[in-house]
């Protein structure tokens, strides 16, 4: 019964490596998390951030030498907002530590497949366009944010366009 993308994982990740988001799992009460605000709000939670801290100190304190952060983090849905509290915690946390951020968006096939499903499916034209409006708002700020409280921040896409029509 394979419900998430990890069951198909060969390697057994640490118990403190991941950190699952409830009410964004498949079987979530609040579906997708779709916009840079739900994903910021995230990390509002007072025992959110006490886990997500104590998780990143027990691997802190496992290293000898401390050089800096790589954090990869989706520009395109509300893991942008996530990504940059994180990016911000670590500022906050380690600022004599580098912070190199990727900042990923899918290609530009990806959406335009996604159009022609969607049109294909007879869904409401507003509603592509929303999703549209919102991919578009969530890089702008996610490279807002992720830019400012990182050493060095890299966006990759398969697309010249970061994925954006």
């Amino acid at each position: 019964s394979t419900q998430v993308w990890s069951n198909y994982l060969n390697i057994h990740l640490h118990p403190k490596s991941l950190y699952v988001i409830r009410q964004y799992m498949h079987d979530g009460y609040c579906g997708c998390l779709e916009a840079f605000g739900q994903g910021e709000s995230l990390l509002q939670d007072p025992g959110c951030i006490e886990e997500l801290e104590d998780r990143l100190h027990f691997y802190v304190e496992e290293c000898d030498y401390l050089q800096g952060f790589q954090v990869l983090c989706d520009l395109h849905n509300g893991f942008s907002g996530v990504g940059a509290k994180v990016t911000e915690l670590l500022y906050d946390e380690y600022s004599r530590k580098g912070i190199l951020t990727w900042g990923l968006t899918p290609a530009l096939n990806c959406f335009l497949f996604a159009s022609l499903r969607f049109s294909w499916l007879d869904f409401p034209p507003s509603q592509d366009s929303q999703k549209n409006f919102y991919r578009l708002m969530n890089t702008a700020l996610g490279i807002v944010h992720l830019s400012s409280h990182s050493s060095l921040f890299c966006p990759l896409s398969l697309s010249g366009s970061l994925g954006m029509k």
